[in-house]
């Protein structure tokens, strides 16, 4: 496996344990995220410290067992592609929410350039409301 895909791998694995250092490894200054246009976090943040504002902060605090399962990791070498499950339970309406997503990654030597998700927005707005 290349690289990138040990790197993307051990982001999943942060994901998993709830270590956001290991989360943020492959994250630069300049490192793109974009959120989908009509997920609750919809845009692109760029940097570790917009990511982790803009998104991971806010999952924290309006999700309850927030978790992402991948079931499959596809290495491109330059680009990586992550397919799984999220899942979770929003706290302010009690409501279970469970989509499948896709994860695109574009990578240069071990850094990630930017992120791009893909999901099923409906379902997690049905669970927020």
């Amino acid at each position: 496996m290349s690289r990138n895909y040990e790197v993307i791998k051990a982001h999943y694995a942060g994901s998993d344990t709830k270590d956001l250092a290991a989360m943020m490894a492959p994250v630069t200054d300049r490192t793109a995220w974009t959120e989908m246009a009509g997920f609750p976090y919809a845009g692109t943040y760029v940097g570790a410290d917009a990511i982790i504002s803009g998104v991971f902060k806010r999952i924290g605090e309006e999700w309850e067992g927030y978790a992402l399962k991948v079931d499959k990791l596809v290495d491109g070498d330059t680009t990586i592609v992550g397919i799984g499950t999220y899942s979770g339970i929003f706290r302010k309406t009690g409501k279970a929410m469970s989509a499948r997503v896709v994860h695109v990654w574009e990578m240069q030597d071990g850094k990630a350039v930017s992120f791009e998700q893909f999901t099923d927005t409906k379902l997690v707005a049905a669970a927020m409301g």
